[in-house]
């Protein structure tokens, strides 16, 4: 008698096995913090550092300073009068929010791109977006680092596109044709673990590492888990704003996460009322 075999592996089940072993392995290719974007941090994270040295950080790079100075003098910063020069961004908008503002325009020339996906990498970058300025409002109500909150939204789900390339060439040498639903089920389920992987890389602060590893699952985080919450939070008000037919304000407002961050139905009516405002910010910052 012949012995016994298990179920044969199919090929969408062969290819997510190598998707497995690749993140296992760290064999992932990550991409690298864009040279300004890294720069941008550092300045952010000097106590030293002051607004000549950002503004002349951003004059090194002609595109860097174009899309700062286009994103200085769109509707959602709403300038009195035109922002005619690097100078006059800083003293309008002062060197945290140009320091955001350089740092998004530096790390989406980077790292969101997937030939190919292109629909799909602007929806995550959008969400992205959303989520950044949304964490910058919970962490005002919250009274705790809008900077930091910034980060954590707006890279929560930087293993997205990462793990959207690695399935589009693994596929591509296997001849193996997916259908979108299995390919976003596997960049949902995958890109945490590849967002730590990143976070790491690029030395980003502890906080952010923690936020992309636990802001579905914050009560397995063993630290940072304020920042967990709110990115949360920030995730689910973006899912709100940009797909509402996905998430809709009553499910919103039921959610869990709201009561762990001890914020109240008029908290979430404050924050709703801050939408306009963030889309705003999305459509500046989508470049």
């Amino acid at each position: 008698m012949a012995p016994e075999t298990g179920p044969v592996a199919t090929p969408v089940e062969r290819l997510e096995q190598a998707l497995i072993q690749k993140i296992e392995a760290g064999d992932v290719e990550l991409p690298l913090l864009p040279q300004a974007a890294s720069r941008v941090l550092a300045l952010a994270a000097d106590p030293a550092s002051d607004a000549s040295k950002l503004s002349s950080l951003i004059h090194q790079d002609q595109a860097l300073a174009a899309h700062v100075m286009r994103i200085a003098n769109s509707p959602a910063y709403m300038p009195r009068s035109p922002v005619v020069s690097l100078q006059h961004a800083v003293a309008m908008l002062g060197i945290t929010l140009l320091s955001e503002i350089a740092f998004t325009a530096s790390l989406k020339s980077g790292a969101f791109k997937v030939p190919g996906h292109e629909d799909e990498v602007k929806r995550l970058w959008r969400h992205s977006l959303a989520s950044g300025a949304f964490a910058k409002e919970v962490a005002r109500m919250r009274r705790v680092n809008v900077e930091s909150a910034y980060l954590c939204g707006l890279l929560h789900e930087i293993g997205k596109p990462v793990v959207l390339q690695t399935v589009t060439t693994l596929a591509h040498t296997q001849h193996i044709l997916l259908e979108k639903p299995v390919l976003r089920g596997w960049v949902e389920g995958y890109h945490s673990r590849v967002g730590v992987l990143i976070a790491e890389k690029w030395s980003l602060p502890k906080q952010v590492t923690a936020a992309i590893q636990y802001y579905e699952e914050y009560d397995h985080a063993d630290s940072f888990r304020q920042e967990c919450l709110l990115t949360c939070a920030a995730d689910k008000l973006a899912s709100h704003l940009l797909t509402p037919d996905d998430m809709s304000e009553e499910t919103l407002r039921a959610l869990a996460v709201f009561g762990e961050l001890n914020l109240y139905p008029n908290d979430i009516d404050q924050l709703m009322k801050t939408k306009d405002h963030v889309l705003a910010v999305v459509n500046a910052l989508n470049l």
